[in-house]
């Protein structure tokens, strides 16, 4: 499968524009599965045939979440507004579902940081409902069964890219409403236990750079997936 088919469905629009898209969702009760992706899904794809069957499923919506799959989309010629990052959507859905008095379910990280997330929620919100389950214990296709059996109107996944899309798309057919997303490490940055890069870095796309300079083990990981992800979308221009 060529890489543009996959980047062909990624949403082309304003981050605004699908906050409020996805915001409408959640509060009219629609089921909506939202994919934050990056190029580590997208090269994983070719390997996988259940990420493949994944990004091409039209109940998956695909947003670019890695500047690098915007460069790739302005490469291929493709309609892109912006990056819409995963832990903006999040915030943006924590928010609505807040002022609203909807359900909420958190699911992954450390104990000790999506506790204090949920806690955080509540105190700030408190006609929110929130339950959450770490993402170090227990069997996440059971949790998944739980939480569809309490009908949260929308379900954040921090287990890490492929992993969580895999197991909310495992799951999705047992949803018939709620907003589903896969946010990676949000989590540590919503519920204060991580800062967020600098301004500067977010507004000029290099949140990669800062996390590199933070972490250098994140340095191959970035070869494997960013680099090379670039030279495939060259090679398929």
């Amino acid at each position: 499968m060529a890489i543009n088919e996959y980047l062909k469905r990624v949403y082309g629009g304003s981050a605004q524009s699908y906050f409020q898209r996805a915001g409408s969702a959640l509060l009219d009760g629609e089921r909506l599965f939202t994919v934050t992706a990056n190029p580590e899904i997208i090269m994983h794809a070719d390997r996988d045939p259940k990420i493949r069957a994944l990004l091409l499923s039209p109940d998956a919506e695909i947003i670019p979440d890695g500047i690098s799959v915007v460069r790739a989309m302005e490469i291929l010629g493709l309609n892109v507004s912006e990056r819409i990052t995963g832990v903006d959507l999040a915030a943006s859905l924590l928010k609505a579902a807040g002022e609203n008095g909807r359900s909420v379910y958190l699911l992954g990280a450390k104990e000790e940081v999506v506790s204090a997330l949920a806690g955080k929620l509540s105190s700030q919100y408190p006609d929110i409902t929130v339950n959450y389950h770490n993402g170090y214990d227990g069997d996440k296709d059971v949790i998944f069964d739980e939480i569809a059996s309490l009908s949260p109107d929308l379900v954040l996944v921090g287990l890490g890219v492929p992993a969580q899309e895999l197991l909310i798309y495992r799951h999705l057919p047992k949803f018939t409403k709620g907003v589903l997303v896969g946010v990676g490490g949000s989590f540590d940055v919503l519920s204060g236990s991580k800062k967020r890069a600098p301004d500067i870095f977010v507004k000029t796309n290099t949140e990669w750079l800062y996390r590199i300079a933070r972490e250098p083990q994140r340095l191959g990981r970035f070869w494997n997936n960013n680099v090379k992800f670039l030279r495939e979308v060259r090679k398929a221009r």
